[in-house]
């Protein structure tokens, strides 16, 4: 789910239904910046973001491995973590809006109306730390931080924006080749929470 590049989110729908749309990851970002695009918030408590905290706005973005660049020479590794070698499928707790512009890649800029999206990011706990020390995105595994994440008030949902306890991740692949998953992941029928 590389930046400007489109993936699956799980949001409230007007009508109050869950719905599984595509957007493209990179939030607009604040005009003394450019506008460039965000991919991951930190600072919640932008008023940039304050706008986009509110549950109408709020996304689940599912995954069940996720990559940080381990800062090795000559070139960085892709390490692959998961919550353990079964990789279930977990979510990011995240924002999304629509848009008006040019987005997409440079080779393929598509112009008109886009959704985008970005997720949230807190302190990384040891397992990310040991790859990326500054961040790591906010990771939800229950049905109800889901739940709450998509509707609670927003002071209840920022308590949310936190590292997953040290011990709940596992490095499940390195190196940029097949990582080796389970080949019952590849068919598998995906359940959301």
């Amino acid at each position: 789910m590389f930046p400007d590049y489109l993936a699956p989110i799980v949001r409230n729908a007007p009508d109050g239904a869950r719905e599984l749309m595509l957007a493209r990851r990179g939030m607009p970002g604040p005009p003394q910046f450019g506008r460039a695009p965000i991919t991951n918030i930190r600072n919640t408590n932008s008023p940039h973001w304050r706008a986009w905290l509110k549950p109408e706005h709020r996304c689940v973005v599912p995954f069940n491995s996720f990559c940080e660049y381990a800062g090795t020479k000559p070139r960085k590794t892709p390490t692959w973590l998961a919550r353990n070698d079964d990789r279930p499928l977990c979510f990011f707790a995240g924002i999304w809006t629509s848009w008006n512009g040019k987005r997409g890649t440079k080779a393929n800029p598509v112009e008109g109306e886009h959704q985008l999206f970005g997720f949230l990011t807190t302190d990384a706990n040891a397992e990310v730390g040991a790859i990326h020390p500054k961040v790591m995105p906010v990771i939800l595994t229950q049905r109800d931080q889901v739940n709450a994440w998509l509707n609670a008030p927003l002071a209840d949902a920022l308590h949310m924006q936190k590292p997953l306890p040290d011990g709940a991740l596992k490095i499940v692949a390195r190196g940029e080749k097949e990582d080796g998953a389970p080949a019952e992941l590849a068919t598998a029928e995906p359940r959301l929470l």
